[in-house]
């Protein structure tokens, strides 16, 4: 998988809102009885550019939580908002998990599944068309919606490396 790293963030001094997507008890039967355990996915952002997510394993389900958020804040990326919405049409894969993110016009509002649903509002984009067309799985759609809003352009950063005016970026 290659990790896009062009717009990585550091946390300092961001306020950060911490949402937990999904909570996992995982059993391990062994001679002496069963150990529980908790995972825990999270993502965090600040709800205006800048998101991330992270997994936490612990014996206690508030203790895996504070993993992840602690996981989620080393993987913040920068994401380029315009008007609420992202800047182009966007289909990315992660795992079986495909995931694929429209523009939407001022009013329509976040159209995201429940993981997918986080990221967005985390990120602080507030229109936006979605579709999940593979897996369900929590993880791998998390993934690939931050894979996603990490390759989103720039119109700005587009017209400067074709060398064309902005106008030209944005109607061909």
């Amino acid at each position: 998988m290659s990790k896009v790293t062009a717009n990585k963030v550091k946390p300092g001094e961001l306020e950060l809102k911490e949402k937990v997507v999904a909570i996992n008890r995982v059993v391990k039967t062994t001679k002496g009885g069963r150990a529980f355990s908790f995972s825990a996915l999270v993502v965090v952002g600040n709800e205006s550019g800048v998101v991330g997510h992270g997994l936490g394993k612990a014996k206690e389900v508030q203790e895996a939580i504070t993993k992840g958020i602690e996981d989620a804040k080393k993987n913040l990326i920068k994401v380029p908002i315009m008007h609420g919405t992202i800047p182009h049409d966007q289909l990315t894969k992660s795992g079986a998990a495909k995931v694929l993110l429209k523009p939407a016009s001022l009013g329509t509002g976040v159209i995201a599944g429940g993981s997918m649903r986080a990221v967005l509002e985390s990120a602080g984009i507030t229109d936006v068309l979605t579709k999940n067309l593979g897996s369900a799985n929590p993880h791998n759609v998390v993934k690939a919606t931050i894979k996603a809003l990490a390759t989103l352009r720039e119109p700005v950063g587009v017209a400067k490396t074709r060398n064309v005016s902005l106008k030209k970026v944005f109607h061909g």
